[in-house]
């Protein structure tokens, strides 16, 4: 098997890297420090086509496809962790889902201005008391008749109190379970039944707006239903299965900068009258983040393979974003071993990329949940899809 990027996969790496570094490294530690997001990089990104893989061109889609948006997500948190989520927000988790389940006047309506960073988008599925246990979440959608009735809170929602539209997901009939969870296209600006705050007591990822979306009888449009009644479960498996994708591929850039910086540091610090990359110890550490950051580039670039193909790839996206993201935390804690004092100091990247790295065992489906997925396919329990 041939495993070289092609010439237009190399220039799209090549754009995302010099985009983060000329327009996010310059800024990174006064952003870091104040938490600041920066909306003109979304639009910037949107300029150079980053939200337009794997959708079609009359939505604005760029001809590309998800090893592509993996390719530049990549590249984009090698530099900040924080500057992977607007791949997520725009293009891998509302568009794409979209552009699968809905309608063809949904599809106009909202997928380009994702896409050209006109329209901040999010997806809303967590909750104070309903994390990887989906079904159980409280927000409902009540039929009034003439529109749909929201209730509910959602917490540690990407974007919660910038995002213009994007997609809730709430149970229109709880005793249905699995059945009775749908999915609606919500607009959170100008509706008084919506209240959203902003989440700034965060470990890592400073840089990523977070927070929390509180629905009150809050009125939606009948034709926000995205799908079919009932079928949000379905859908948000859907989602969840592309944007652990582009998660993992942030863990790919994360871990690559810790090996970076890691390797650099050894090559840089003396003791003893010698580098200390030149000790074993020291050696063995390296050899092992590395080792374990291309097997988790194969099995990344794997499963954004499968599924540019039309393949099922449900098996190999949770191992990648498994492997990844448990590599890269590894990688960030023995990086902070190798610069030792200097690595408790925010005027290097090691403290950094440590508390950046932490989110990747929980976002988009924890590692135990990955796992579970993992074994039920192994076990032919179920279908790897």
């Amino acid at each position: 098997m041939y495993f070289g990027l092609t010439d237009e996969q190399k220039m799209m790496q090549d754009v995302a890297r010099d985009f983060a570094q000329k327009e996010i490294l310059p800024t990174l530690k006064e952003d870091e420090a104040n938490h600041t997001f920066r909306p003109e990089l979304v639009k910037k990104m949107a300029d150079l086509g980053f939200f337009g893989c794997a959708l079609p061109e009359e939505y604005g889609g760029n001809g590309c496809g998800f090893l592509e948006s993996v390719i530049i997500a990549e590249q984009l948190a090698m530099v900040s962790g924080s500057s992977r989520l607007p791949l997520n927000m725009q293009n891998i988790g509302p568009a794409i889902t979209v552009n699968k389940f809905g309608t063809t006047a949904q599809k106009e309506r909202f997928i380009p201005d994702w896409v050209s960073g006109a329209s901040f988008g999010f997806f809303a599925i967590t909750e104070p008391n309903s994390g990887s246990d989906v079904v159980s979440m409280g927000t409902t959608a009540t039929d009034r008749g003439d529109h749909w009735e929201l209730n509910g809170q959602k917490m540690w929602i990407s974007n919660a109190h910038l995002g213009d539209w994007g997609l809730v997901y709430a149970m229109t009939d709880k005793s249905k379970k699995y059945q009775g969870m749908t999915c609606f296209v919500v607009n959170l600006k100008g509706n008084e039944g919506i209240i959203t705050a902003p989440i700034e007591t965060k470990l890592g990822l400073h840089c990523a707006p977070t927070g929390e979306i509180s629905f009150s009888q809050a009125k939606i449009p009948k034709d926000s239903v995205l799908g079919e009644v009932g079928q949000g479960f379905q859908i948000c498996m859907f989602q969840l299965n592309n944007t652990r994708i582009s998660c993992a591929a942030g863990a790919l850039g994360i871990g690559g900068s810790a090996v970076e910086a890691a390797i650099g540091y050894a090559n840089e610090r003396t003791q003893f009258g010698k580098k200390i990359g030149s000790y074993q110890m020291i050696q063995a550490q390296i050899a092992e983040m590395v080792a374990e950051h291309e097997a988790a580039k194969l099995l990344v670039y794997q499963a954004a393979w499968l599924k540019d193909q039309g393949m099922p790839n449900q098996y190999q996206t949770s191992m990648a974003k498994l492997f990844a993201s448990e590599a890269a935390v590894k990688a960030a804690c023995d990086t902070m071993k190798i610069f030792g004092s200097y690595g408790f100091s925010t005027e290097y990247p090691a403290e950094r990329i440590l508390r950046d790295s932490m989110s990747l065992r929980t976002v988009e489906g924890t590692s135990n949940i990955q796992k579970t997925i993992i074994a039920g396919i192994a076990l032919g329990d179920v279908t790897n899809r």
